[in-house]
């Protein structure tokens, strides 16, 4: 048997072997490949260790591969997350950490991601791309709790304030106020229930009188308007009546230059012929005779004959 050969090919098979596991150990092509993203947490950590799983809406990408302490602000946590190639990390991504089940484990939760939304990369200035985070949902609870505690402390000081010995008395000597107005007004119930029924009345009456009142306003309305209608038509008729009176100036006017002159003659000639008939009437009177037979001669008076009273 040759010993030399069995060792060497011993050797040689270690060897391969060693090799082999080297190269499954730095990613082999059996092995899935992993891309590095980085998260900076503003809260507490503590139950999140390395190689927690890093899910995908529920779904294993990943695992945490680095927990450290950010070196310029020590409130804050550095997280290196090292996730499948191919997996859609996108600049909508939103890391959340959360436990699981009752055992308290923690785990990197992601979510988001829209259909449009570009795919994240690394910036200027950055080894790694950064994932944005969101308070976990203890974190939310411890603030909404602190919130409250803190409120709560607030209205326990104001409260214990108000229950001073000072404000105790001032409620005291209110509520004994109160006591007397009360017993006031129960022993003038009567009078306060007749001041009650009259007002109850009066707004009756009030109520009645205003709905009488009404057609009033509206008939006085109507009045309104005949009278601004009249108005207005005397406003007319005096403008007609001003352009009649000045035609019948100018009318007027005419008739006295022109027919006054001859009424002045026809009123002359009225006298004489009014005079005339007078004296015909007296005439009439004394002898009626005369109208029918003519007037007779007068009688020659003494010494006076005919031809002497012609050649009168």
């Amino acid at each position: 048997m040759n010993y030399p050969i069995v060792g060497l090919f011993v050797l040689v098979l270690g060897a391969a072997l060693i090799v082999v596991a080297l190269w499954l150990a730095s990613g082999g092509t059996l092995q899935k490949k992993f891309d590095l993203y980085l998260a900076v947490e503003d809260e507490s950590v503590a139950g999140l260790n390395l190689n927690a799983p890093v899910k995908y809406s529920g779904v294993d990408v990943g695992k945490v591969q680095e927990i450290a302490l950010d070196p310029g602000n020590p409130k804050r946590v550095n997280l290196l997350f090292a996730i499948e190639r191919g997996t859609p990390i996108k600049t909508d991504t939103v890391a959340v950490l959360k436990t699981q089940g009752l055992t308290g484990i923690a785990y990197v939760e992601l979510s988001g991601g829209d259909a449009d939304a570009p795919l994240l990369r690394a910036t200027a200035g950055s080894g790694y791309p950064v994932i944005r985070t969101k308070p976990s949902l203890s974190a939310r609870l411890e603030n909404v709790l602190t919130s409250v505690l803190a409120k709560l402390d607030s209205t326990s000081s104001n409260i214990n304030a108000m229950l001073s010995n000072e404000n105790r008395a001032a409620f005291t000597s209110a509520l004994a106020d109160i006591a007397t107005v009360a017993r006031t007004i129960a022993a003038r119930k009567d009078t306060i229930d007749a001041g009650i029924s009259n007002a109850g009345r009066t707004l009756d009456k009030s109520s009645r009188a205003a709905a009488q009142i009404g057609p009033v306003i509206e008939r006085i309305g109507r009045s309104a308007d005949a009278i601004e209608k009249m108005g207005n038509e005397v406003a007319r008729t005096s403008a007609g009546a001003g352009k009649t009176v000045n035609s019948v100036g100018a009318d007027v006017k005419r008739f006295t230059a022109e027919t006054l002159p001859e009424l002045e003659r026809l009123l002359g000639e009225l006298s004489v012929l009014t005079n005339s008939l007078r004296r015909l009437s007296e005439q009439t009177e004394r002898d009626p005779r005369g109208l029918l037979f003519g007037r007779k001669p007068v009688a020659d008076g003494p010494g006076e004959s005919t031809t002497v009273r012609e050649k009168k």
